[in-house]
């Protein structure tokens, strides 16, 4: 059971379970299966598939893997998510490393045997071919993805604001995240959102 009082969605094979830290929130909607390892104040969120069902799949403490991502990999292999990885939604990682405090994207691809380097970005919409190795602090964009440049220290303080607010969410969810019937109109004086505050990164360049 999970705290919204749904069943997760949690399949072994071949007698492999998934493990899941229990400070770790995965979304009634995910799936995993087989050799998937879930550390510590990481987020999966609505419609993830992590299929460890041919090889291995790590996430890291404090990672978010956000809605409809997917992640696979060849036989033998591993897929690594290390400490602080932040994944956005609709992303898909085959087969690769995204290392510490890197971030993939919306609707990224991030391909076999590719490595995104600590504190490296991924673009939305972009395509990490296989065997790709983005450098540390460096923007990789487009399709094929291309070594843009070296990201800015007010980027990746940006980085390091957004996987935060996912690690809030991850204790928000975990404390009051809760399955109910909804409303059928909107109540007097309705209390709002707090969360951290994060702004989009567009904004920071102005």
């Amino acid at each position: 059971m999970d705290n919204c009082g749904g069943i997760l969605q949690v399949y072994a094979i071949d007698g492999v379970i998934p493990v899941v830290h229990p400070q770790a929130y995965v979304h009634p909607t995910a799936v995993l299966i087989g050799d998937v390892i879930i550390d510590a104040g990481t987020y999966v969120g609505p419609g993830a598939s992590l299929r460890g069902d041919l090889g291995r799949i790590r996430i890291g403490r404090g990672c978010n893997i956000q809605d409809n991502c997917i992640v696979h990999g060849f036989p033998g292999g591993e897929t690594v998510v290390e400490e602080n990885g932040h994944i956005a939604h609709g992303s898909v990682l085959h087969g690769c490393a995204v290392l510490r405090n890197a971030l993939v994207g919306m609707n990224a691809v991030v391909m076999d045997g590719a490595q995104v380097g600590e504190s490296a970005i991924v673009a939305a919409m972009a395509l990490v071919t296989a065997g790709t190795q983005v450098p540390s602090r460096h923007l990789l964009a487009g399709v094929p993805g291309r070594i843009v440049r070296e990201l800015s220290d007010a980027e990746l303080a940006w980085k390091v604001e957004a996987t935060a607010e996912y690690q809030h969410l991850t204790t928000r969810c975990l404390q009051t995240l809760a399955r109910v019937m909804p409303l059928t109109e909107e109540e007097p004086d309705r209390p709002q959102l707090h969360p951290r505050g994060v702004a989009p990164l567009h904004l920071t360049r102005k």
